[in-house]
């Protein structure tokens, strides 16, 4: 089988995402990837290996939103570069303490032999702290 493009592995793994799609998305990373999120956030550090990237830190970005409402997520580009992917999107939904989260985010992959190996991440970490760690307005 053929290996996928850099940039195609990129978009498999946001779609996925987007879709809710969790073993798609971890089929998209190498056993030893990292991924390096920003900030002071409680989720904030660099997470090594699949399964922590996907079932710690991906599967507990779910429960920081509201029940029953989905996290919207937008591809809005992709930029590739050799094994560099650059990927822009946008992540909207409704925070479980009901805030409005409506975050734009870049992530700067790093895919070598058809899997990503690496990710390092920005968003507005400021937004995230307000709106998915804060208490429910009184």
């Amino acid at each position: 089988m053929d290996q996928l493009a850099p940039r195609t592995v990129v978009e498999r793994y946001v779609t996925a995402v987007a879709d809710g799609d969790l073993p798609t998305a971890a089929a998209c990373f190498a056993e030893h990837a990292v991924w390096d999120y920003p900030g002071d956030l409680p989720l904030s550090r660099v997470w090594r290996g699949r399964a922590a990237i996907v079932e710690d830190f991906l599967g507990s970005a779910g429960t920081l939103f509201a029940p029953g409402s989905a996290l919207q997520v937008i591809l809005t580009g992709l930029i590739a570069d050799g094994p560099q992917v650059v990927a822009e999107w946008t992540a909207r939904g409704t925070a479980a303490n009901g805030s409005a989260y409506d975050n734009r985010c870049l992530g700067i992959f790093t895919v070598e032999n058809g899997l990503i190996t690496a990710v390092r991440e920005y968003l507005d970490t400021q937004h995230a702290a307000r709106t998915l760690f804060a208490e429910p307005a009184a």
